[in-house]
C-alpha cells in the first residue's frame, strides 16, 4: 500500500496530515469525497444490474433446455474439443556421411549445410537417397 493510502485509511495518521487545513479546505475535501464515493456507488449498482440480467438469462436459458430436455452434461459433450494429436516424426528420406557421422534430412525445412555443400559440387539429390 503506498504512503498516500496508510495515512489516508488510519485515523490519527489522517487527522494529522490535514491539521494545517482549513475548515473550507476540509469541507471541499469532503464534498470530493463524497462525489467519489457516489460514482463508485453508481458503478456497483451497474455492475449488479448486469449481473443480475446475466443471471436471468441464464435462467432463462436453463428453463428453456429443461423444456427441451437437455442438461448441462449434454452440452459438455459437444463443446469439448479433443486436444489435437501431435504427429509422428517424418522419416528421414536424405543421409549423407561426412567424416564417420551419418547426417540425415527429411526432405522439408532448411537443407543442411553439407547438402547444400555436396549439390554445389556436382552431385544431385537423388545421390542421397535412402
Amino acid at each position: 500500500m503506498s504512503d498516500f493510502l496508510e495515512i489516508l485509511t488510519h485515523g490519527r495518521r489522517f487527522k494529522a496530515a490535514v491539521k494545517e487545513l482549513s475548515v473550507e479546505d476540509l469541507k471541499e475535501l469532503a464534498a470530493k469525497l463524497d462525489k467519489i464515493i457516489s460514482e463508485r456507488e453508481s458503478e456497483a449498482e451497474a455492475v449488479n444490474a448486469a449481473m443480475a440480467e446475466r443471471n436471468a438469462q441464464i435462467d432463462e436459458i436453463r428453463k428453456q433446455m429443461e423444456a427441451v430436455g437437455l442438461s448441462i452434461d449434454d452440452l459438455g459433450s459437444t463443446a469439448i474439443k479433443p486436444a489435437p494429436k501431435k504427429r509422428a516424426p517424418r522419416p528421414a528420406k536424405y543421409t549423407i556421411d561426412v567424416n564417420g557421422e551419418t547426417i540425415t534430412w527429411t526432405g522439408q525445412g532448411r537443407m543442411p549445410t553439407v547438402f547444400k555443400n555436396e549439390l554445389d559440387n556436382g552431385r544431385t539429390m537423388d545421390d542421397f537417397l535412402i
